[in-house]
């Protein structure tokens, strides 16, 4: 199958994709109980209050054809309005982009090459004392949840040791880089377990198989063999899993946006959840799932070309 048969079908399936998350996020929050008028209408409000402003949000029209409505106008670029606010959405996204896409980028910098190093040194020593210790490493601190971690390293480094800044609030992400470090730490730290015990593992596996005992024959150079043969081939399924960690980054990384208090999109999502703001809801939606199809596109593209024949046989 050529590169460019193969795009265009994971693009199709992910088009589907898009409109199948769409979908069922606009079922799920109707499903809710309450609405944004409930929450406008304030304590004990009357009835009739509400239907009115039901009636002038337009939350009294069926959900199909409001629905309908939203995806045409996504057709068109327009991502609606808040229902609590009266803002576009497209400002809520724009506002809360800027902080989840510098903690997202900061994360995968550090991630990507701490974690090949690590698979590659764990492999390279093979039941040595540092492929056991990374190893116990990364199973434990893999089985920590981010929340936990986050609290912890709050509680020692934040409160007692009072080292660093335990929340962002009121700080400039950029201007104060101390800000980042607890939460860059929770963000890489499972991540980083996972990525490097799939780069060990398809490294161990890479300098075992039959191409690379066959480049040692040729009289190639270890290193060259080592990387320029066995490591590309063991990058494989780390990449699909590095795709996935990016998925949960720019997904708003909801935990540890609302742990160390950014106005990511993350916040800007549980507020709009809380208060049944349907548009703003549906247009992060609409980002989450794009971005989930983009980036695992270009994660398979990539697999295709470093392990083509893996991807033909799925």
């Amino acid at each position: 199958m050529s590169l460019r048969r193969y795009a265009a079908r994971r693009l199709a399936i992910g088009l589907v994709q898009v409109l199948a998350v769409v979908t069922a996020v606009f079922l799920l929050v109707q499903a809710l109980p309450g609405d944004a008028a409930v929450a406008l209408a304030g304590d004990n409000p009357d009835p009739a209050r509400i239907e009115q402003i039901r009636a002038a949000m337009g939350l009294d029209r069926p959900a199909v054809q409001r629905f309908g409505d939203w995806l045409w106008g996504l057709a068109r670029g327009d991502f609606g309005e808040s229902l609590i606010s009266g803002r576009p959405v497209v400002e809520f996204l724009r506002d809360g982009l800027g902080p989840t896409l510098v903690l997202a980028v900061l994360a995968l910098v550090l991630l990507v090459p701490l974690a090949v190093l690590l698979g590659v040194l764990a492999a390279l020593r093979e039941g040595g004392p540092l492929d056991k210790a990374v190893t116990t490493v990364t199973v434990g601190l893999h089985s920590i949840p981010e929340f936990a971690l986050a609290v912890v390293l709050i509680a020692v480094f934040g409160v007692q040791l009072r080292w660093l800044p335990p929340t962002a609030v009121g700080a400039d992400l950029l201007g104060q880089p101390a800000v980042l470090v607890l939460p860059l730490v929770v963000l890489v730290a499972r991540p980083l377990c996972s990525i490097s015990r799939l780069v060990r593992a398809g490294m161990i596996d890479a300098l075992a198989s039959d191409h690379v005992r066959h480049a040692r024959r040729l009289g190639i150079g270890v290193a060259r063999v080592r990387f320029a043969h066995a490591l590309p081939t063991a990058l494989a399924p780390a990449v699909q899993q590095v795709a996935r960690t990016t998925d949960w980054l720019l997904g708003g990384v909801i935990v540890v946006e609302a742990v160390f208090v950014i106005p990511g999109l993350g916040t800007i999502l549980v507020d709009a959840v809380a208060g049944r703001d349907l548009p703003v809801v549906q247009g992060l939606a609409v980002v989450f799932a794009v971005t989930t199809v983009v980036v695992n596109l270009v994660a398979d593209l990539l697999v295709f070309r470093l392990a083509p024949r893996s991807v033909a046989i799925a």
